[in-house]
């Protein structure tokens, strides 16, 4: 497992634990229009192609959602590997076979993790964490807290994993104790229209004593069809949660935090927002359309 490294004084030690990006990095609506009259955030003109190796001079990690849906060939972990500069950090969903259709049973589950933790080691340091992201339908039962208690010793340690469970039943302390016996192992803390966030709050204290690391994520209402400018400004709210971000952080977690274009309509503008509100440096779209990406 690869850990942060820090120098300086704590909080800005602290500050250099702390990890903002987006969930995904290939939107249209990114790019900014021909005749546009203020950058979007990708130049005009810019093609799929190049939208990680730009994506990664703004931000130092991003969460990939593309693997929830199949495991990448070998191949395209490498080309992430080599498209992005040292330092950064790609997080991973679970592939839904897991999570979505076994439901963390059986073999096919445990064969199908260990094959994609082979295959996601590729990226070496440049592995954040793995999101084990399960369905609402996944609900707080006797069957499936066995089918949890079961599954997590088959995670590897070299990797750290984060669970988000979206049945508001799971966050009772005794019920996600099983997550407190894995160092590697943290319950994502998420803002979104089915988490109420004191529940979440409350259930991730205890956990977050034994875990080293944080994850984060911000959703939203999947009612915006366009994700080129903030269309619901939150930023009281984002206030709130850099206040929290600073203490885990000076509690010496390294912390991954990823935002959702449906959180304010614009993720890059949202994951910024948190940045300057933590007292990190944020790239502008402006500097984007001036400097071309090295990779």
């Amino acid at each position: 497992m690869t850990h942060e490294t820090t120098r300086g004084g704590a909080k800005g030690t602290a500050r250099r634990r702390v990890r903002v990006g987006c969930q995904g990095w290939n939107y249209e609506d990114w790019v900014t229009p021909p005749a546009g009259a203020r950058p979007v955030f990708y130049p005009r003109g810019t093609r799929a192609d190049r939208m990680l190796g730009l994506y990664a001079r703004a931000f130092d990690t991003v969460e990939v959602d593309s693997t929830f849906y199949a495991a990448p060939s070998d191949a395209v972990f490498d080309g992430w590997k080599e498209r992005t500069p040292d330092g950064f950090t790609f997080a991973l969903k679970l592939p839904r076979e897991i999570t979505h259709e076994q439901r963390l049973r059986g073999a096919r589950a445990a064969e199908a993790l260990e094959g994609f933790c082979r295959g996601a080691r590729r990226l070496g340091p440049k592995l954040a964490a793995v999101l084990v992201q399960m369905p609402p339908q996944f609900e707080a039962t006797r069957e499936n807290l066995r089918a949890l208690e079961e599954f997590l010793p088959l995670l590897p340690r070299d990797i750290r994993f984060a669970v988000e469970l979206r049945d508001p039943f799971w966050f009772e302390e005794d019920l996600l104790a099983p997550l407190a016996r894995y160092e590697h192992v943290s319950l994502a803390l998420v803002e979104g229209p089915w988490a109420a966030r004191g529940r979440v709050w409350r259930a991730a204290a205890s956990l977050l004593q034994t875990a080293d690391f944080a994850y984060l994520r911000w959703m939203g209402a999947r009612d915006l069809t366009r994700f080129d400018v903030v269309a619901r400004p939150r930023d009281a709210n984002l206030q709130r949660w850099a206040a929290a971000v600073e203490r885990l952080s000076e509690r010496g977690a390294a912390v991954f935090a990823y935002f959702s274009n449906f959180y304010e309509g614009h993720a890059p503008a949202s994951a910024n927002k948190l940045k300057r509100l933590l007292g990190l440096p944020a790239v502008e779209p402006e500097d984007l359309e001036n400097q071309p990406s090295l990779f």
